[in-house]
């Protein structure tokens, strides 16, 4: 058995299909009008009570219970980009968890939660421009130099 990828159900089709293109720049492998197939395994599927045969009026919104996570390299950037839309409701501005890695939460369209973070290479080169050891980073991560090592050759 293989993971294939998970698949969100959207209200709208074309509009969610837009936010995911625009605002993490994926790339469409897939369109089959009401499914959208994105690279990387991720996919959004209207009309999901028809497609599974659950009744529309037992399907959720905003169920809190799971997040679509995204890392990337240019974290301030992206946060730039996210505050200036005006169809995002953000659930927490930036935070620093204790192994020092920034994340921002907020809902799409159809109210899935949504995290996007630093990757951990970011983190250990930021702390790395702010003058700390990989002995230092290591034990604010709380791993071993070696980990550390190789997220900078990742």
């Amino acid at each position: 058995m293989q993971y294939s990828g998970s698949l969100f159900a959207v209200k709208d089709i074309k509009a969610a299909t837009e936010f995911y293109q625009d605002l993490f720049g994926l790339e469409v492998l897939f369109d089959f009008g009401q499914c959208v197939s994105f690279a990387g395994g991720f996919a959004l599927q209207q009309d999901f009570d028809w497609l599974t045969g659950i009744p529309a009026n037992e399907m959720k919104n905003k169920e809190n219970n799971c997040e679509i996570g995204f890392e990337g390299e240019d974290f301030d950037d992206f946060v730039k980009r996210l505050k200036a839309r005006h169809d995002v409701v953000i659930l927490h501005d930036v935070s620093e968890h204790s192994w020092g890695q920034r994340v921002i939460r907020f809902y799409d369209l159809d109210d899935h939660l949504i995290e996007v973070g630093e990757t951990m290479k970011s983190v250990v080169e930021r702390f790395l421009s702010q003058g700390k050891t990989i002995e230092e980073i290591a034990l604010k991560m709380d791993v071993n130099t070696d980990a550390i090592n190789q997220m900078l050759t990742v």
